[in-house]
Parts: C-alpha cells; sequence; structure tokens
C-alpha cells in the first residue's frame, strides 16, 4: 500500500506533475514540510502544478511498512523485509501508473528524498524531465554510513526494542530518542550550534558547574528533539529507511536518457553529504553528456537548511535556469 498526497491537478496532458520524495522523518504531506518551495504563491504552487508526495515504501506514515500487518494480521516488526532506494522508487513508479501519470515534468527531494529524485532521473529518465537533488549525491558515504550505524545501535541496545517484536504501543522510547538525538548533530553545523548555544546553561534552567545532572542548552535542546520524534516514529520503520540509505550507490548504473536535466545543491557546512562530493556526482553525470547544473546554498543550518531555509532554497533554484 502506498499512501499518496496530491496539490493541484494534472492539467490536459498531464505534463505538470510535480513528485516530491521525502526525507527520512517526512510523508506524503509535502506542502506541510516544505512550505517555502510548495502552495500558493510558492515555486510549486498548486494552481499550476500537480504536486505528488508519496509515503516512502518501509516508512510509517500510511505506506506499508515494519509496523503494518502481514498476511498473518500480526504486525511485520523485525521480520517486514529489506528495502532499497530502489524499491521506493518502483513503488512510487507503480502508484503514478495507476494514476494515470506518465511523464514527471520534476522530481526533487533533499537528502533521502533527493537520493529518490536522483534515482528517477538516472532509471527512469525516460519519464522525468528534470531532477533536483538537494543535500544528496549518487552513493551514501562511509561516514554517513557510521553515523547511521550508531543510531541503530542505540535501538537495538534498549531493552524495550525487543530484537524488533516489540508491541505497537511499546516502541523502545529511549533509544528511538538517543537515535534521533545522535542524528540531529549530523543535521546541524558547529556554527550554527556555536551561534546558538555556545557553552550556555539549559534555558530551562539548571547549573551544571554545580550539578552534574543539570544541562547545558545544547543537551537541552537534543533532549527535545529527541523526545517529540520518539512520539512519532516507529522504530523499526526507522532502521529500515536509514539501512536503504547505506545501501545506496548509482554510480555503476548507466543512465535510462541523457536528456534528463540534473540540478544538484551542495550545501554549505552539510558534514552528512558534503558538498564536494555533490559537487564531484554533478561532474560525473555532466561527463556522461547529461544536462548538469552544480548549486551551492550557502547556510550556517548544515544539512538541515533544505528544511530550515525553504525560502532560501526556492530563491537559489531560481538564480539560473538548468541547461
Amino acid at each position: 500500500m502506498q499512501r499518496v498526497t496530491r496539490y493541484g491537478e494534472p492539467n490536459a496532458d498531464r505534463s505538470n506533475v510535480v513528485l516530491v520524495p521525502h526525507a527520512l522523518t517526512g510523508s506524503s504531506r509535502v506542502a506541510e514540510w516544505w512550505a517555502g518551495l510548495i502552495g500558493p504563491g510558492m515555486r510549486y504552487d498548486p494552481a499550476a502544478w500537480c504536486i505528488i508526495g508519496i509515503n516512502a515504501l518501509g516508512g510509517c506514515y500510511g505506506s506499508t511498512g515494519p509496523a503494518s500487518l502481514a498476511p498473518d494480521g500480526e504486525p511485520y516488526g523485525a521480520r517486514f523485509p529489506l528495502v532499497t532506494v530502489d524499491d521506493m522508487v518502483e513503488a512510487q513508479r507503480r502508484a503514478l501508473d495507476a494514476l494515470g501519470i506518465g511523464e514527471i515534468a520534476v522530481a526533487i527531494g533533499g537528502s533521502l528524498g533527493g537520493m529518490q529524485a536522483l534515482t528517477w532521473a538516472i532509471v527512469h529518465g525516460a519519464r522525468v524531465r528534470e531532477a533536483i537533488v538537494v543535500g544528496a549525491h549518487d552513493a551514501f558515504s562511509a561516514m554517513g554510513i557510521g553515523l547511521n550505524a550508531v543510531a541503530r545501535q542505540a535501538i537495538a541496545d534498549d531493552p524495550a526494542f525487543a530484537g524488533g517484536h516489540y508491541a505497537p504501543d511499546a516502541q523502545p522510547v529511549r533509544g528511538v530518542r538517543l537515535a534521533r538525538m545522535i542524528a540531529m548533530l549530523t543535521y546541524k553545523s558547529d556554527r550554527l550550534f556555536e551561534e546558538r548555544f555556545a557553552n550556555r546553561v539549559d534555558r530551562a534552567g539548571g547549573d551544571p558547574l554545580r550539578n552534574r545532572n543539570d544541562r547545558f542548552d545544547v543537551e537541552g535542546y537534543l533532549a527535545y528533539q529527541g523526545d517529540i520524534f520518539a512520539k512519532r516514529m516507529d522504530a523499526n520503520a526507522y532502521l529500515t529507511l536509514t539501512r536503504a540509505m547505506d545501501l545506496f550507490d548509482l554510480r555503476a548504473r548507466v543512465p535510462q536518457s541523457l536528456a534528463t536535466r540534473l540540478t544538484f545543491v551542495g550545501i554549505e557546512n552539510d558534514w552528512l553529504f558534503p558538498a564536494p562530493y555533490i559537487e564531484r556526482a554533478a561532474a560525473r553525470y555532466a561527463s556522461l553528456g547529461m544536462p548538469v547544473r552544480y548549486l551551492f546554498f550557502p547556510t550556517q543550518h548544515g544539512h538541515d537548511a533544505f528544511l530550515a531555509e525553504t525560502d532560501a532554497l526556492a530563491d537559489l533554484l531560481k538564480t539560473e535556469s538548468p541547461p
């Protein structure tokens, strides 16, 4: 099953479709988390475009995932099969086919969403006029795989995880919370943290100079992010989607079409998907003869800038036209 959200209507020849795959913790409701790009008066205005979001296979916001019921009537849990980005895109292809949509004007996504957008361009390029890949490149790095491994281990080490066979109402909250705290460190930059928190004490109170259990401000921020995330993320889905990121590698794949336009966006201070890696990926596809542009997104946010500074991203995408 695929959860699909649509904003706007296809035009007569269905040539105005924008597909927006989401990142690790997103959903099909793309206008809710990418409001600077999608919505009335935005780059992708539903009055002119048909914007489609599809929840990723293996996720926990409507599409089939580990929390879904298996044929035996019990949740898949740890029995859920390995999922790749290719699988996510294939599920999206089937959903679009069922909707009668053949051509995609633009596939755009950030992070894991960017991996999916690039896969659309390389594997199904005959159907995609343009792909915009934000904060992602054509193979996940060793650093990214390592960071995901640590986050997954935090979940696995929570006794409540029970090898992935926990009850739906008994999530391994401590593990998911810690995994999110680890991940937040990869989404932001040192510059941003220093500007926002430095070594100030927690704004909620306390004094770590007097009590070792009291927190610095950055600790309070990470704890807050962990708390709110643990309320909405299924642990097995987190493991499934992060593993799909680890397995992502398009470098040996031959593009189906050299006509698909590619836009890569490298983000300043992004150490999860470093900008130089993205620029090198852009150069590789340009060397194959594809129309490619590389844009650099200046920001102090780091990787999370594609969500935190959507207005700036929209402005950046207007700076020059694809070749």
